[in-house]
């Protein structure tokens, strides 16, 4: 929880996949349509659900491994894709007390945003599927600007549309790459622990602010 040395918390940043929805069935889903595209086996949730943070590259390397040729990848990176795109939002919901989350912060004033690596390309088609898009103050996507996170650049982006001040925003996400840009921003930072944390992760370490095991426990950070 926050102490009495820091600025109260104006504005609440999240990362997308693996801290607000929860994407890993319907990214799951795309890269078994790649594996069965070449006669491999699927993949099950617990197989792959680490990888996802680390988006469409990373699953494809867990798949078929990382030393396949550059034209291999980018070949099953469309296949990717193109399936993920057509079924973006089947089975992609808000997790578990994240609804009621973001309910509390908008009944008490507090803007909300996303600053994610996803592509505009998906992440506005997502948010309009799950009735998202216009709730948001921000909505920032990994090519919004010429850099991603981990870059700070993004973050300080989403605080300047919300007009709140960096040292007055909380980013929560669940990948080290978010807890760094949140850092290098000047933000306190969160990690999700409900994401896709890998087991050797060694989250604990990353240099975060805290750690929530259940959404509803951002409240407190707010008081």
């Amino acid at each position: 929880m926050p102490t009495s040395s820091f600025l109260p918390i104006k504005c609440v940043l999240f990362d997308l996949d693996g801290t607000l929805l929860d994407t890993a069935p319907d990214l799951l889903a795309a890269l078994n349509a790649v594996l069965v595209a070449e006669g491999h086996e699927h993949f099950t949730l617990a197989q792959a659900r680490h990888t996802v943070s680390h988006g469409s590259i990373g699953m494809l390397e867990l798949a078929f491994g990382t030393d396949q040729s550059a034209a291999d990848l980018q070949r099953r990176r469309g296949i990717f894709l193109d399936y993920y795109q057509a079924n973006i939002s089947r089975h992609s919901c808000l997790f578990e007390a994240m609804p009621a989350v973001l309910a509390t912060l908008e009944a008490g004033g507090i803007p909300w945003g996303i600053v994610t690596n996803k592509p505009e390309y998906l992440t506005f088609p997502l948010l309009t599927a799950l009735d998202l898009h216009t709730r948001p103050a921000c909505i920032i996507g990994g090519d919004t600007l010429p850099v991603a996170k981990p870059h700070p650049e993004p973050l300080l982006l989403a605080a300047q549309r919300c007009g709140i001040p960096p040292a007055q925003c909380l980013y929560v996400g669940d990948a080290e790459h978010d807890i760094v840009a949140g850092r290098n921003a000047g933000m306190r930072t969160l990690i999700a622990e409900w994401g896709y944390l890998n087991a050797n992760n060694e989250h604990h370490a990353w240099p975060a602010d805290g750690s929530l095991t259940h959404p509803s426990e951002l409240l407190a950070w707010l008081t």
